[in-house]
């Protein structure tokens, strides 16, 4: 059986810009390998979710991975919770979490803390949360998390009775619609009370719970040592939590190893990517969180991939880069990102690949315009080639070329599983 090389480059997709004569990152990015593969491919667009719909990434990734997410989401906590390898039981109260500026009157400065957070000054800050905070307002402990940089998870244990998901963000840039997690377009930065979305004791008792962290833990922050450093070195405090995304329990996914009969593999950083992968049943890679040199990263991302070669059948391989860039509307940083992704990560890995035996998929989980600084619902390019795949004979990579493509535009992300697992095999589409 031919091997399946499935790549989704975070937040790749984007919007033309004026400014660079109306083009996209992607556009704009120096991409000879993937220009190459695409001249080989049949392309798309699709929409990871569905149409109006801008997904936080748990909710895509659990999409363009073949589940509906509308029958498998149950929140975005419980997700980051297991691939942070936090102890995570139904009942237990798990959200995502982002350490955050706090500033007057509730006015949130900065979603991320600056963007500057290291990981060691989040773990300070983690240990002093977890050593100083009780919570009181009802019998209950909790595990808090930082995993890299700003970002965080918090698991929340009730003694008594089972606690539940179905309560509000505190995070204002992001809402709940029928249970998944999606970016706002437009946003008030003010920090939101957590507040029940049903009428139970524990929906209740859950947002009174992350209310009262979400308080104790920023009296800890706001006169820590590591935050009056960072006030002395010119730096935003990382003075508040911010959650979202809460859920009670574990999704339980059909095994893609069983479903479509064949070994993956997964290569991913964030926690959120590697518990979906692990709860589908992949193999995990264990790799190093990213140490800011590309070129080093993709070399031991290639590598630890090529040593698994013969070990797998297909290879999930989560990439980030364009989606830090494009949340802070930085254009050309986006579109340097992309363009090391392609000739340290496409061109360190095509040289050792039969693409006669390999059927390679390239696309993103979703769009992040620098215009917007926000995930959107715009749809993502898609190539898929290898093998019998009979190209369209377009010679470059991009959103607007995707357009023409003979693979139309996919209306759901849940539809690119099966037709990848019919190509592998061989079968027609």
């Amino acid at each position: 059986m031919m091997k399946l090389i499935y790549v989704v480059i975070d937040g790749m997709g984007d919007l033309p810009a004026k400014e660079w004569g109306d083009r996209t990152p992607l556009e704009v990015a120096d991409t000879p390998n993937m220009d190459r593969l695409a001249s080989k491919a049949k392309l798309g667009l699709m929409y990871t979710v569905g149409k109006g719909i801008a997904p936080e990434s748990d909710v895509a990734v659990i999409s363009i991975l073949g589940y509906d997410p509308y029958k498998y989401h149950v929140g975005r906590g419980p997700l980051e919770a297991y691939g942070a390898n936090l102890d995570m039981e139904d009942g237990a109260l798990a959200l995502r979490c982002n350490f955050a500026t706090l500033g007057k009157q509730k006015r949130i400065i900065d979603r991320r803390a600056g963007r500057n957070l290291t990981t060691e000054e989040a773990a300070e800050l983690s240990k002093a949360i977890n050593r100083e905070v009780k919570l009181s307002s009802y019998p209950a402990t909790f595990q808090f998390k930082n995993t890299l940089g700003h970002r965080a998870v918090l698991v929340i244990k009730s003694k008594k009775s089972p606690l539940s998901g179905k309560i509000s963000n505190t995070d204002p840039a992001y809402e709940r619609i029928a249970g998944l997690g999606v970016a706002k377009s437009t946003v008030d930065m003010v920090l939101k009370k957590c507040v029940p979305l049903e009428d139970t004791e524990e929906a209740k008792i859950s947002a009174q719970l992350v209310n009262e962290f979400t308080e104790k833990s920023h009296e800890v922050l706001d006169s820590h040592d590591v935050n009056k450093k960072r006030v002395s070195e010119g730096k935003l405090k990382a003075n508040v939590i911010l959650s979202r995304d809460a859920g009670d329990k574990l999704p339980k996914f059909f095994s893609i190893n069983e479903r479509y009969d064949v070994k993956f593999a997964c290569l991913a950083d964030m926690p959120v990517e590697r518990g979906i992968s692990r709860l589908a049943g992949m193999h995990l890679v264990e790799l190093p969180p990213p140490s800011g040199d590309i070129e080093a990263d993709m070399k031991l991302r290639v590598d630890k991939m090529l040593n698994l070669l013969d070990s797998f059948d297909c290879f999930y391989i989560h990439l980030k880069g364009p989606d830090e860039p494009g949340h802070d509307g930085d254009f050309k940083r986006k579109a340097q990102a992309i363009a090391d992704i392609d000739k340290h990560f496409f061109g360190r890995i095509l040289p050792h690949i039969d693409q006669k035996k390999t059927l390679i998929c390239i696309t993103a989980d979703h769009s992040t315009p620098c215009t917007l600084k926000a995930h959107s619902d715009d749809p993502v390019p898609l190539l898929i080639t290898g093998a019998d795949v009979e190209p369209d004979g377009i010679k470059e990579f991009s959103e607007k070329l995707c357009r023409t493509g003979s693979l139309g535009v996919l209306e759901k992300g849940t539809q690119l599983m099966p037709m990848l697992m019919k190509l592998l095999k061989k079968e027609h589409v």
